[in-house]
Parts: C-alpha cells; sequence; structure tokens
C-alpha cells in the first residue's frame, strides 16, 4: 500500500524537504533593449544590463526552499523560502502587523484649512460629495466616529424621535404592496462596511446591525445569560442544506475585537453549540429532554450527552422521523472580522460582531438515481486519511502526531533559535504552530486523547476547547491579524474509526496573501518558520 502524503512519520518526527536550487537557463533572446531607468543623486544613470545577460544564465545559489507536507494530506504542501524566514527567525519578537492607524479625513481637512475655520456642515457637504469608491474605503479605514456618523446616514435613513441633536433611534422603513417591512438602505455595502468598523458609535451599531431583527425575521431560538448576553438565531434558507444556527453575542454585550471576549462570552457562545448539537441527537433517538423554553445547565448537558452515548451504543436506537436523513456529523465555523475593498471586493465575512456559526450533516440523501448518496463533511477526510496510515504503518496518526509536535526538531535546525511549536497547552487540549501551515501564522488546536466529535468531550474538555479557541484567536489578534476563519475538523458520531481526535484550525487573512494560483494548487507559501511564529505567539500571550 502507498503510504498516505504527510509530515508525520511513524517515528513520531516531523519530515522536511529541502530544496538548494541549482541551474541553468539556456538563452534564447534574440535582441537587447538596454535603456536608462533613471538617475542616481549625483546624476549617474541607472541602466537595465543586468535584464539582458549574454549567453546561457547559470544560478548558482537561489534561495533555500523548505517543502512540508501538511500533516492532513488534503490540505496540500508549504513551502517557506528561508530568505524571508531567516530575516524572521533573527527577531522573532517582531512578527507581527502595524496597529490599524488613526484615520480621519475630517483632520485632514481641517489642516489643510487651518488658517480658515471650515464648518461641521461645509464637512458633511464634502463627505456626502465624495466618489463612491472613496466612501467604501473612508467607511472602511476611518476612525473618527463623527464622520462614520455622516456616511451612516448616506447609506441609510434615520429615525430621530429625540431631534437631530440627538443619536438616531432607529432605521427608517418602508412597506412594500405585499405589506412587508424593508429598511430604506440607500447603499447596502456602504452599510455594512459600517457596522462592521469598531470605531462607529454603538448607538449607531446597534440600531443599524445588532438590535435583535434589524437583519430580519430569523428566530432567536437559544440563549446564554450567565455571566453574558448570546443569541441563538436559526437560519432556515440557508446555504448550508437543512439550515444552520449562529450564536452571536447580544446588542447589549458589543464584542467586535477578539480581546474583548471575555471566558463567559466564550463559554456562553459554545454552550449554544454543544446544546443544540446534543438536543438534535437526542430528539432523533427518541430521548427526552430535561427542559424547553431555557438554557440548559452544564449538568443538564452533560447528563444528556451520556444518555445519547449509551443510545447510540445501543442496538435498538433508531431514529424518530424516518421521512428525514439521519443527521451523523457536525460543522462548526467561525468568521472573525470583517473587510472591504473600494472595488468592491469582500475579504472577509459578512456579518457583525462576533459570531459563530454551527449545523448538522445528514448521513446521505437520495441522488438523482433514488440511490444513497453521502453528504460531505471536512472531518470524514480526517478519518479516511487515519485509517490509511494505521493500515500503512502499523502505528495512529494522531500518536505519532503528538510525539512530533513534543519532540519538534527546528525547521531550518538552528539550535540557537525557537524550537517549540506549542503555544499553549493543558492537560486536555494543546494550541500549536503546525508545521506545514495553510497560512501564514495559523494555529492548531488538538485534544491530547481520543476525541472524534463534541459528542465525545466531557465538560472538562468542552471547557478546554472553549478556552483554546478564545486564547488562539486573541493571540493572532494580538499580533495584528484582523480576519481569521475558524473551523472544526471532527469525525461522524456513528463512525467505527477508532484513534480520532477534534481538530480546529484557526487560519489568519494576512495583507499581501491573497489566495493565488499557488493556494489554488494547494502550495501555501510560507515567509516565516512555525516555530518562531510559536514563540511570537506565546510573547503575546505573555505581554
Amino acid at each position: 500500500m502507498k503510504s498516505p502524503r504527510t509530515c508525520v512519520s511513524p517515528q513520531g518526527q516531523f519530515v522536511v524537504g529541502i530544496h538548494v536550487p541549482k541551474f541553468a537557463v539556456d538563452n534564447f533572446r534574440h535582441n537587447s533593449i538596454k535603456d536608462v531607468l533613471g538617475r542616481l543623486p549625483d546624476g549617474k544613470p541607472v541602466e537595465n544590463q543586468s535584464n539582458f545577460p549574454q549567453g546561457q544564465v547559470r544560478v548558482n545559489a537561489a534561495d533555500r526552499i523548505y517543502e512540508i507536507a501538511n500533516a492532513f494530506p488534503f490540505r496540500g504542501s508549504t513551502f517557506i523560502n528561508s530568505a524571508w524566514a531567516d530575516r524572521k527567525a533573527k527577531r522573532p519578537d517582531t512578527i507581527g502587523l502595524a496597529l490599524r492607524p488613526d484615520c480621519s479625513l475630517t483632520a485632514c481637512l481641517k489642516q489643510w484649512q487651518k488658517d480658515e475655520k471650515i464648518s461641521r456642515d461645509s464637512v458633511r457637504k464634502v463627505l456626502e460629495r465624495l466618489p463612491r469608491p472613496l466612501k467604501l474605503a473612508l467607511a472602511q479605514a476611518s476612525t473618527d466616529p463623527a464622520e462614520l456618523c455622516v456616511l451612516a446616514g448616506c447609506a441609510c435613513d434615520f429615525v430621530f424621535d429625540n431631534g437631530k441633536d440627538h443619536p438616531p433611534t432607529g432605521v427608517a422603513f418602508k412597506k412594500t404592496d405585499q405589506g412587508r417591512h424593508f429598511p430604506i438602505v440607500h447603499d447596502h455595502d456602504l452599510y455594512d462596511v459600517l457596522g462592521n468598523n469598531p470605531a462607529l458609535p454603538d448607538a449607531y451599531k446597534e440600531i443599524m446591525v445588532l438590535k435583535p431583527g434589524i437583519q430580519g425575521n430569523s428566530p432567536i431560538v437559544g440563549e446564554s445569560r450567565k455571566d453574558t448576553h448570546v443569541f441563538e438565531y436559526m437560519r432556515a434558507n440557508s446555504y448550508i442544506p437543512w439550515g444552520h444556527y449562529a450564536s452571536n453575542m447580544a446588542n447589549d454585550q458589543i464584542r467586535y475585537r477578539a480581546n474583548d471576549l471575555t471566558p463567559s462570552d466564550m463559554t456562553g457562545i459554545r454552550h449554544l453549540y454543544y446544546q443544540r448539537i446534543y438536543v438534535r441527537l437526542a430528539q432523533m433517538l427518541g430521548i427526552m429532554l430535561p427542559a424547553t423554553g431555557r438554557a440548559l445547565s452544564p449538568d443538564e448537558l452533560e447528563a444528556l450527552r451520556i444518555k445519547i452515548l449509551d443510545a447510540l451504543s445501543s442496538s435498538d436506537h433508531s431514529p424518530l422521523d424516518n421521512d428525514s436523513p439521519f443527521f451523523t456529523g457536525a460543522l462548526w465555523g467561525w468568521n472573525f472580522g470583517f473587510g472591504f475593498a473600494q472595488s468592491g471586493h469582500r475579504l472577509h465575512a459578512s456579518h457583525q460582531m462576533i459570531h459563530q456559526q454551527n449545523a448538522m450533516i445528514p448521513e446521505s440523501i437520495p441522488d438523482n438515481n433514488g440511490s444513497p448518496y453521502p453528504c460531505f463533511a471536512c472531518g470524514d477526510l480526517i478519518s479516511d486519511f487515519i485509517q490509511d496510515y494505521k493500515a500503512a504503518h502499523g502505528t495512529d496518526f494522531f500518536t505519532a502526531f503528538i510525539k512530533a509536535i513534543k519532540n519538534n526538531q527546528r525547521t531550518d535546525m538552528n539550535p540557537d533559535c525557537p524550537n517549540d511549536l506549542v503555544v499553549w497547552e493543558n492537560e486536555k487540549v494543546m494550541l500549536f504552530a503546525p508545521k506545514a501551515q495553510v497560512s501564514e501564522w495559523e494555529l492548531m488546536l488538538m485534544t491530547k486523547a481520543p476525541c472524534p466529535h463534541v459528542l465525545a468531550a466531557d465538560a472538562a474538555t468542552r471547557n478546554a476547547l472553549d478556552t483554546g479557541i478564545r486564547i488562539a484567536i486573541q493571540a493572532q489578534e494580538a499580533l495584528g491579524a484582523q480576519l481569521v476563519t475558524s473551523v472544526e475538523f471532527s469525525g461522524r458520531f456513528n463512525s467505527p474509526v477508532p484513534g480520532q481526535h477534534i481538530v480546529y484550525s484557526f487560519i489568519p487573512r494576512l495583507p499581501y496573501a491573497p489566495g493565488t494560483f499557488s493556494e489554488a494548487q494547494m502550495r501555501f507559501i510560507g515567509g516565516c518558520y512555525p516555530e518562531d511564529f510559536a514563540f511570537a505567539c506565546r510573547q503575546a500571550l505573555d505581554s
């Protein structure tokens, strides 16, 4: 059997490929087009002779490139350019992005006209008359609350019950011929960008995007209120078949930054996820719920989990509704942050405030011929892989993976630089920089013991996962990441595959790193060694 392509050896070591390029290139050019590119301060010309060499071109010492197969084969390979990474290795404490700079067009206008007093009305007219691309760019970048309020007035119509000298009390609505109510929004993109700008005053955030109902009629079907406040929205007509659920921080607990998240916030958000998965499984298995009309307590949730596990291990269980698919998988994700370019390209997510989404995935559905069609879940790819790994090597993948992380040898083998991939851990989970990152600055969170899905996670493991998720995003944000996609890789509830661990991946989107042909070919480019990034994360958490 062919060995699965992974950087994790059966001996519990990471295997790294090393490219040391040295080659010659034949020259088929006809002409030389020599020209002056510019001049030095002393007037001497800078010419382009180096672009037109004569004869064969020899490359004797190109940059060393480290090629690392991802631990999970379906995630491709990472290529680290040593020239870039070596610079970071000399100063791993410099890994990070600059803080978002203050930006105010109003302040610029006043500075340009400092000898003349500019009225607020004049500033307002300038902002209102800006070309649309400039409005979008300013709405994204501005940190000036007053000018953001002016731009909000360009995006929609407001209701001022207390007069226009006070903040608006709502958004103006219109009624269609069918009797439906819609907010009067003149520019939906501008509206979304402003609603995602943390500098927009909270009073505007609440009435534009946070107050329950302002974004539509999605029912609120769950709530967490223990030292936090989180709503669970049901999305019936979802891009995820069979609907999904969104756990949003409530409008009275505004959280736009990861650093604002408290442990209670994360516990509340995740409690709604565990509760929804357990409740739906219990209903399919005919298990009576402890209660409805209120949140289940942690003890009730744990007792329900045990009953579900007992029912699944029994031979006589069956779904309640045989006409519906039997849901055997969970889906969880988190789009943190929002980005929008003046060109109209949405850079990340589409939602205001911190929220997380979850759904359940069927085992199968009928295909166009009436035959069972197996439904996709990303965790299935791990289940398939670890079976292949065990067949090829006679050892459990995750046992070897954890051993490799613990005994990591630095990618560039420099004994004077950081060597540890682990960012944070406790007795249940570990947060680490993967040896092969699908995005520079990726982090992963994994249980230390076999735990294929959240149904197998006891209360202590769930608490550890919740803590690790919060720490991961806060570490990345502390280094300057503003856009992070997080996903869960988990097994099926009825999977016979032993030894799978639940894994979370936190994937930042960084400036100057758009998805291009390399990423489309599953070739992920890195500019720093994972050991140096793990060091930077530990430093950020300690500061």
